[in-house]
């Protein structure tokens, strides 16, 4: 298998989790019955899981994104160093940045999740996931799906950096100066 098979296989697996991600979450809703009241309760109650939803949504478009460029520049762009170079390092930083974005708002949900299992005495928040387990359990597997897209975004963001400097000459690269 080549570099760009690999990188379309692990963009398109990145994207699907992170589609799956957003889907879970923002689909991910239950109501009960507390003290005679009817309680729903979605993703809005945590605005970091709101977040989340916007970003794997985003991020998944992105990488959808990066492989159509992919393509692109494989077909069209052919050998041509000078042009793709300027892309190349686009779409490095641009990888780099959705990783770091993605992983963030992943954690910051998950440290959401961590005060809906626990509660929070101090505030008298009450356990959430005592009276909606099936919530819980649901933005649990959004998360573990989050964290395997950022994983293989990773994985894209390091192809991307291979892609970018297979581009510069090795030969003054890392070489000691004679004297």
């Amino acid at each position: 298998m080549d570099v760009q098979k690999i990188e379309a296989f692990v963009r398109v697996w990145a994207a699907l989790l992170l589609l799956l991600t957003a889907c879970l979450v923002g689909l991910d809703t239950q109501s009960k019955y507390i003290f005679y009241v009817d309680r729903k309760i979605t993703y809005k109650e945590l605005h970091a899981l709101g977040a989340l939803v916007y970003v794997a949504s985003a991020a998944a478009g992105y990488n959808l994104l990066q492989l159509g460029r992919s393509v692109f520049v494989s077909r069209y762009l052919g050998n041509s160093k000078g042009s793709y170079r300027y892309l190349a390092w686009v779409s490095y930083l641009l990888d780099q940045m959705v990783v770091y974005i993605a992983f963030g708002t992943n954690s910051a949900a998950v440290e959401h999740s961590v005060l809906a299992l626990s509660g929070m005495k101090e505030f008298q928040w009450m356990k959430w996931c005592n009276k909606f387990t099936r919530f819980c359990f649901q933005i649990g597997g959004a998360l573990v799906s989050g964290y395997a897209a950022c994983a293989l975004m990773v994985l894209a963001t390091s192809i991307s950096a291979f892609n970018l400097f297979r581009l510069y000459s090795s030969e003054k690269f890392l070489r000691l100066k004679s004297t």
